[in-house]
């Protein structure tokens, strides 16, 4: 039986992907799982950062024995060129604060994935961008090959961008807890006052739907193959 496992941070990015499937929770990890004819797929979030990543990953492996796993989700993006919206596939996650690098499944591209451990902003998009020569941002996928690796289980990485490399957005972190959760309520009493984020907030909505929606066809074809 294959069991490939899907890790992500937030429901919202699997929604498209797991509409259907049998939902539970365990341990303050919502587990998703689908069924067919000699395999499964089980997709798992449990919050923002490494350190859920790798709650999310335990949680599954209790389950039973993983063959693949792939990081999915939103990230920022660190080019230009790269539009809020789109769908890519990383070949290279590198980790901001140990310097490790992992080399996925997919195939080799420049599009390169850094890891940290808080959103960034404008600067530090710039900063990442030209320290890593990466395209992509995010919190969590460094966690999952790193597990990855020690189990010697083919790691895989997608990720849809949310926010563009210019955007100008509100500070996440503040609203994000230490257990990785976004406060949303607290978020939405912020930004009532602040009008002039409200563009970009509906925005990023937008295209952070699109983008799950993009992630979802992309593991379903790859999961296909």
């Amino acid at each position: 039986m294959t069991r490939i496992a899907i890790i992500a941070a937030m429901p919202a990015e699997l929604k498209p992907l797991t509409r259907g499937w049998l939902h539970s929770r365990s341990n303050g990890v919502d587990l998703w799982r689908w069924s067919f004819n000699g395999g499964e797929w089980i997709a798992a979030c449990a919050g923002a950062g490494v350190e859920r990543a790798a709650r999310a990953f335990a949680e599954v492996e209790k389950l039973g024995e993983i063959d693949k796993v792939i990081s999915v989700g939103w990230a920022g993006a660190l080019r230009a060129e790269l539009l809020p919206g789109q769908v890519y596939d990383v070949s290279v996650v590198i980790d901001a604060r140990t310097g490790e690098r992992f080399v996925t499944a997919l195939p080799v591209s420049d599009c390169w994935l850094v890891t940290r451990p808080k959103v960034a902003d404008e600067a530090e998009k710039m900063r990442l961008a030209a320290t890593y020569q990466a395209a992509l941002v995010e919190m969590e996928a460094a966690g999952v090959a790193r597990l990855a690796r020690m189990r010697g289980i083919p790691f895989y990485c997608i990720k849809g961008i949310s926010d563009g490399y210019s955007d100008n957005l509100p500070d996440f972190n503040r609203f994000i807890s230490a257990n990785g959760q976004f406060r949303l309520a607290r978020f939405v009493f912020f930004v009532l006052l602040r009008p002039w984020y409200w563009p970009a907030l509906i925005r990023m909505g937008e295209n952070s739907r699109r983008a799950a929606r993009g992630i979802a066809a992309s593991v379903r074809d790859l999961l296909d193959e």
